[in-house]
C-alpha cells in the first residue's frame, strides 16, 4: 500500500531530550544517542516510502542538536514543520492534521532505532483491512500509529500519554469512535540504559548501536 511516514520527535539537544537516560549516562551521551536513533528512524522511513513521502514534526532547534550537520543532510527532500500544542497528545493530533490530506500515514517517534523499512511497510499493509494500525511498546505505550485518514487522531486528546496503559487506552478510544484497529508487532522503546543496551544488541549495524558501543567501552 502506498503510504507516507511521519516522525514526531524532539531535536536532540543536550539537556532537552532523553533526560531520564541522561540521568544515568550523562546528558551529552543521551543526546548523541537520541540523534543516532533519529537518524536510524529517518533512514528506515526514507527506505520504506521515499524522502518525498516523509514528514518530520519537530520540537526544538535542530541547529543546536547533536549531529546537526548529519541530520540536515539526511533531511534533504523531507518536509519539516514545527510541532504545536500544549501537551504531547495535542502535538500528536496536530502532527497528523497539519500534513496535507493524501495517502495513509505511518507515524513513529525516535525511541525505536531498531525499526526497519520492512516493519514500516508491514504496518502500512495492515491498513488494507483496517482504519488504524497500532503497535504496542514494551512499557505499555505504543511505538507506531498508522491511519488511513487524520480524523481518528483527534481521539488522542483524551488519552493520557506515557503511562503503562497508553496502548490499551488508545486502542479503546479509537474503537469507541468506530475505528477498525489492527495491531503491529511490539517493540521496545529506549528510555533507560537497560533499554539502550537491549535495543543496541538487536540492531548492531545501526548508528544507535555503534554510538552505544563507543559509550560502553
Amino acid at each position: 500500500m502506498s503510504a507516507r511516514a511521519l516522525i514526531v520527535a524532539k531535536a536532540p539537544v543536550i539537556g532537552e531530550v532523553k533526560t531520564r537516560l541522561g540521568a544515568e549516562i550523562g546528558m551529552a551521551a543521551a543526546a548523541d544517542l537520541a540523534a543516532a536513533a533519529l537518524l536510524d528512524t529517518m533512514a528506515a522511513c526514507q527506505t520504506a516510502f521515499g524522502a518525498e513521502s516523509c514528514f518530520l514534526a519537530l520540537a526544538g532547534d535542530l541547529s543546536r542538536a547533536e549531529r546537526s550537520n548529519e541530520l540536515a543532510v539526511a533531511l534533504e527532500g523531507w518536509k519539516v514543520f514545527d510541532q504545536r500544542g500544549a501537551d504531547f497528545a495535542a502535538r500528536l493530533v496536530h502532527a497528523h492534521t497539519d500534513i496535507p490530506q493524501g495517502s495513509p500515514v505511518v507515524q513513529v517517534g525516535m525511541d525505536t532505532p531498531q525499526v526497519r523499512a520492512e516493519d514500516l511497510r508491514g504496518v502500512a499493509a495492515g491498513l488494507a483491512d483496517a482504519d488504524a494500525v497500532l503497535g504496542p511498546a514494551d512499557d505499555g505505550g505504543w511505538w507506531v500509529l498508522a491511519l488511513t485518514s487524520p480524523e481518528p487522531a483527534r481521539v488522542l486528546r483524551a488519552v493520557a500519554m506515557s503511562t503503562a496503559t497508553t496502548y490499551d487506552d488508545t486502542r479503546r478510544a479509537l474503537r469507541a469512535h468506530g475505528v477498525r484497529v489492527a495491531s503491529a508487532q511490539p517493540m521496545r522503546d529506549v528510555d533507560t540504559a537497560t533499554d539502550a543496551a537491549v535495543v543496541a544488541g538487536h540492531c548492531p549495524a545501526t548508528r544507535f548501536a555503534r554510538a552505544w558501543q563507543v559509550r560502553a567501552r
